[in-house]
């Protein structure tokens, strides 16, 4: 069984295949593709009707991409990591369940899993992945809260990094994310939500392998 990842932007890519390839020793293209997208978005009203092409956010094209997946040739695993924000993480993850039992023709493997607040929270949980990414990050400006706190956590990985978040862009968070993601804990995670990721994956993995 295939493996497809939906996240919402380019800069998830690189941490979620490092976690596929270091930690579980899946093969991209073989076990797994990584699907980027324009943002998070909001689940449409009309979760049956057909997407706006103008909305390429996550949670836009949701509902069509799991129909999509639901009726390819071969089985398939839809795995839908998606940022907190400001949501409510119990009722976000009710919200994406319930839009898989109301469609048809959807996957028989789905797992939802939801990084508080967002894929940047891993990083600064972890300081020593990102002091071995960046030597001359000033960890001291990352706030000391427990993680997955809902901080601004790649503002304030941009500001460790000697950078104002004002003039960060995408390819920014590309960059941090491939630097550091390679040093990231995979086995003892000091984020709550990559851990939960972690633990979902292996328990699909059975599937896949």
């Amino acid at each position: 069984m295939f493996m497809e990842v939906l996240v919402e932007g380019s800069a998830d890519v690189p941490a979620v295949r490092e976690i596929l390839e270091r930690r579980f020793n899946l093969k991209k293209d073989k076990n797994f593709r990584i699907h980027p997208h324009r943002g998070k978005g909001k689940l449409p009203e009309n979760i049956l009707s057909k997407p706006n092409p103008r909305n390429r956010g996550l949670l836009d094209q949701l509902p069509a991409k799991l129909r999509g997946f639901g009726k390819l040739p071969g089985p398939c695993c839809v795995v839908v990591l998606v940022d907190a924000d400001d949501d409510n993480c119990v009722g976000l993850k009710s919200d994406l369940i319930d839009v898989y039992r109301k469609i048809d023709s959807k996957p028989s493997c789905v797992l939802f899993r939801i990084a508080v607040e967002e894929t940047e929270s891993w990083f600064i949980a972890d300081a020593i992945a990102v002091k071995r990414a960046y030597p001359k990050a000033d960890l001291i400006k990352i706030p000391k809260s427990p993680p997955d706190s809902i901080i601004g956590a790649w503002e304030n990985l941009a500001k460790a990094l000697g950078r104002k978040p004002e003039d960060c862009i995408g390819a920014d968070k590309i960059e941090w994310a491939t630097r550091i993601s390679p040093y990231l804990d995979l086995n003892d995670p000091k984020s709550p939500s990559l851990n939960a990721f972690l633990l979902g994956i292996n328990s699909i993995i059975p599937n896949i392998l």
